[in-house]
């Protein structure tokens, strides 16, 4: 990594900056095993050609870091409407005129040298603007692996990966429940430290007695339901999931093989493991399967109450300026350990304080809530992060997935999606009133 920082710098200013640096090597390592051919290539419409990601974190860091916090003129001022989320939709940039892999890769090196000139000069100020640019990077590395899945490239390597560890002999199926009692509980972000304004304001709320999934639903569950006709019974889908199905002859999730017995993951297809959350799938057809097991899908603040206590009663370990952690030992697959999702059962000291596992981390869980801002939501530090994304087009997803950093994933962040997308490394748990 190009630039220095001063010794002088203070220890959160050189804290960040390891974290950036952390990151950036996390970015070059999911792509060292990726041809040039296959990071300039449009493997599906709904994802952004892998080189676009690499610039567009770039231009990112640039804009925010080096522009606006270091007041300094664009590196490429040319370059920042191609690599603008919204001046340039998915659809249109595998047609424009994209820097090659090694531009992109010189445009990350330059940039982070400005950006570390500027830490140099007048340190990070209260630091979120670059924790915002840190987990920016770290979510477009989530972004790049949803593509790397969908391309399906055999022999695809994620470095630094790790053995899942097995299952318990008792092997759980995601339609086991635990009850969470009635009862006012705080959601949201605490004021202090980094979070997105969509977890914010901080609120109470009350919630009835319910029953929640111990775990998310597994392979061998959703398989049951797709051979007890899942895709047929008209009853369990709602109009529009009906109409979504049926229109694309959805009948089974994203990642299985026609005859059920494999899925696709990094590298090429594997046996489908029935201890495994069950993952892309869709909100319609996570709501179709709760619907044939008499429940429903969470509510977003019951997810959230079952995932942790008040938070005036957690206990959170903190990053060095003042940034929560979930809770201690509630973690389950997180951080790229692998290519792929674990047993759910396979990380039994990441229990939640009410006994559910796997609640952070290996899958995204979809909720039955529309996404909207809290009671008091203010837009910072742009409205286009979520608040252009309010209403009932979209569903919130809770939890974090295999491919998503341990600093994203907290027990308030609040991810969205299309109900009919399944590209998200997404499962879910079912819930039922008490």
């Amino acid at each position: 990594m190009t630039g220095s920082i001063a010794a002088t710098a203070t220890p959160t200013a050189t804290r960040i900056v390891e974290a950036l640096r952390e990151a950036r090597r996390r970015t070059f390592a999911l792509i060292a095993s990726v041809s040039d051919d296959d990071l300039e290539r449009v493997h599906s419409p709904l994802m952004s050609p892998l080189v676009w990601d690499l610039a567009h974190i770039a231009a990112y860091e640039d804009l925010w870091l080096v522009h606006r916090y270091g007041e300094r003129p664009l590196l490429r001022e040319d370059l920042a409407a191609m690599y603008d989320a919204f001046e340039t939709p998915r659809a249109v940039r595998g047609d424009l005129p994209l820097l090659d892999p090694a531009q992109a890769g010189e445009y990350l090196e330059e940039v982070r040298s400005r950006t570390l000139e500027i830490i140099d000069e007048r340190g990070v100020g209260d630091g979120v603007l670059h924790e915002m640019v840190l987990r920016h990077e770290q979510q477009h590395d989530e972004t790049m692996l949803q593509t790397l899945m969908l391309a399906r490239l055999d022999g695809y390597e994620l470095a630094g990966r790790r053995p899942m560890p097995a299952s318990s002999p008792a092997v759980a199926t995601g339609l086991e429940l635990v009850e969470i009692p009635a009862g006012e509980c705080r959601i949201g972000a605490a004021p202090d430290g980094f979070s997105y304004d969509n977890e914010r304001p901080r609120h109470r709320t009350d919630v009835r007695g319910y029953l929640i999934g111990r775990t998310a639903v597994t392979n061998a569950s959703f398989l049951t339901f797709v051979e007890g006709g899942g895709y047929q019974r008209r009853e369990w889908w709602s109009d529009e999931g009906w109409a979504w199905k049926e229109q694309y002859d959805i009948s089974r999730p994203g990642a299985w093989t026609a005859d059920l017995d494999a899925e696709w993951r990094l590298g090429g297809l594997e046996p489908l493991h029935p201890d495994r959350p069950v993952v892309h799938v869709s909100w319609f057809e996570a709501d179709a399967f709760a619907r044939a097991h008499g429940a429903r899908l969470p509510t977003e603040v019951e997810w959230e109450k079952a995932a942790t206590w008040d938070q005036e009663k957690e206990i959170a370990r903190r990053y060095p300026w003042g940034n929560r952690r979930p809770v201690a030992g509630q973690h389950a697959n997180l951080d790229h350990r692998g290519c792929g999702t674990a047993p759910v059962d396979g990380y039994p000291d990441g229990r939640s304080p009410y006994g559910c596992l796997g609640m952070i981390g290996d899958v995204w869980e979809w909720t039955s809530t529309a996404f909207d801002g809290y009671p008091g939501f203010v837009a910072h530090p742009y409205r286009e992060y979520s608040e252009v994304f309010f209403g009932n087009d979209y569903r919130v997803l809770r939890g974090g997935s295999w491919a998503t950093r341990t600093r994203v994933a907290t027990a308030t962040f609040r991810n969205w999606d299309y109900p009919q997308r399944r590209q998200i490394f997404s499962g879910f748990r079912i819930a039922r009133d008490a």
